[in-house]
């Protein structure tokens, strides 16, 4: 299998999640805006603009055909601006990659885990009737509304009729940022949601566990019974959407997603991976064992039970037989890296073991606390990073360099525990 230790900060940004150090702060590849649409460029001013205007009187024949009434169309679009900054966050390259064990040190961590855990027990009535209608784990469930809001507290404030109007009509993906414009325009036009709730990731995601328009149309469910389907005020309607997501997705009731193992030595891992998956009882023969040592086949699995051999470091990090439900979180949002970081939460959540092996790295990653702590320091030091959040951007990265530099360290820019160290014992002897 592909090592895939590196995490793509643009690929899991542009699928609109929020709330993550992997989404702060990125930058446009040399400042350049590329592959714009000829009709507009962002030297255009935000307001009366022509060139938008005329966009979205072109947009009106297909909106009407996409089952947007007239009406609907003419009132939300009439007085509608551009937003062309979405276009940089369309454009944006990478200036860092991101280790799987900073990923996910800063999306599972104590602080989450609390967290996570007082909202299962606040909610228990409504995710235990949500577990008995869709078979999807409260723990899964709550694990997804951490990773994609931090349980609602981080959802977005880009108007989504504004940033995919804008996204229709300039950039790339036109055609397919369109047809979440319609979806968000018929959501408006039946009555479930209103204008002012509708806003969320730059991309369009919304709510709070960050479901793109045309997904809230085929999956959203009204769970409170009060005849609207609402993800954003509603946390009731919220869970049960991502736990029907989740159902239609493949989920499969009363079976895991996965768990660390043991591979012996000599085992190839070539071509192996997530889809690649054979029945247990191959990898039983192969010597395979769950990570205590204990046998494969517990609980709910079979012999046949398919399962893939994932790792996200190479063979010489943790290694996991993964099953369909990994799958199914997957499909959530389409990373393996994001997959896993449910996966593990909801394990934590539900009091199951950390993850056993070490990460192949002598620099292993930080919590977000810890992350606040280094940007505490940072702003002690005189650098202009912003507030210490936690989440690491790239004003934060570079301010990391430039520290790293002066301590004649190797200029990673990244937050790890040998930066978090050092920075500490220098500011302890001030």
């Amino acid at each position: 299998m592909k090592k895939t230790n590196l995490v793509s900060v643009s690929v899991l940004s542009a699928l609109g999640l929020l709330g993550l150090p992997l989404h702060a702060e990125l930058i446009v590849n040399n400042g350049a805006i590329q592959q714009q649409s000829p009709m507009l460029t962002t030297s255009q001013p935000s307001s009366h603009d022509p060139a938008f205007s005329a966009c979205l009187a072109n947009l009106r024949s297909s909106a009407i055909q996409a089952k947007v009434s007239p009406s609907t169309y003419d009132q939300y679009t009439a007085n509608l601006t551009p937003d062309y900054s979405v276009l940089e966050k369309l454009n944006y390259q990478p200036e860092f990659s991101t280790p799987i064990w900073d990923y996910l040190s800063g999306l599972v961590d104590d602080e989450r885990v609390h967290a996570g855990q007082e909202k299962l027990n606040q909610y228990r009535d409504v995710l235990n009737r949500v577990a008995a209608t869709y078979g999807v784990p409260a723990e899964t469930v709550v694990a997804v509304w951490g990773v994609e809001s931090n349980f609602g507290d981080i959802s977005g404030k880009y108007p989504l009729l504004q940033s995919l109007g804008t996204l229709s009509c300039a950039g790339r993906r036109q055609s397919y940022f369109r047809t979440e414009f319609f979806a968000t325009l018929r959501i408006l036009q039946r009555g479930d949601l209103t204008e002012d709730q509708l806003k969320g990731s730059w991309a369009g995601a919304f709510g709070h566990t960050q479901f793109m328009p045309s997904t809230y149309e085929r999956l959203a469910v009204d769970f409170d019974g009060d005849g609207r389907r609402d993800l954003v005020s509603s946390t009731p309607d919220a869970l049960a959407s991502t736990a029907n997501f989740l159902k239609k997705a493949g989920w499969q009731t009363g079976m895991p997603w996965g768990f660390e193992v043991k591979i012996p030595n000599g085992l190839s891992t070539q071509n192996q991976g997530r889809r690649a998956k054979k029945p247990l009882s191959e990898w039983v023969n192969q010597g395979v064992t769950r990570i205590d040592g204990t046998v494969l086949v517990q609980g709910n699995l079979t012999t046949e039970t398919p399962a893939g051999l994932f790792m996200p470091a190479g063979a010489e990090g943790p290694v996991f037989l993964v099953f369909k439900n990994f799958d199914a979180i997957y499909s959530y949002n389409a990373a393996e890296s994001y997959a896993l970081a449910i996966a593990y939460l909801s394990d934590r959540l539900a009091n199951k073991a950390k993850i056993q092996t070490a990460w192949p790295t002598e620099d292993a990653g930080t919590s977000r606390a810890e992350r606040r702590e280094i940007q505490t320091y940072l702003l002690l030091n005189g650098y202009e990073i912003g507030n210490a959040d936690g989440l690491i951007g790239d004003k934060t990265r570079q301010a990391i360099q430039q520290e790293q530099q002066k301590m004649g360290l190797k200029a990673t820019g990244r937050a790890g525990q040998l930066f978090l160290q050092a920075i500490r014992a220098k500011n302890t002897v001030r």
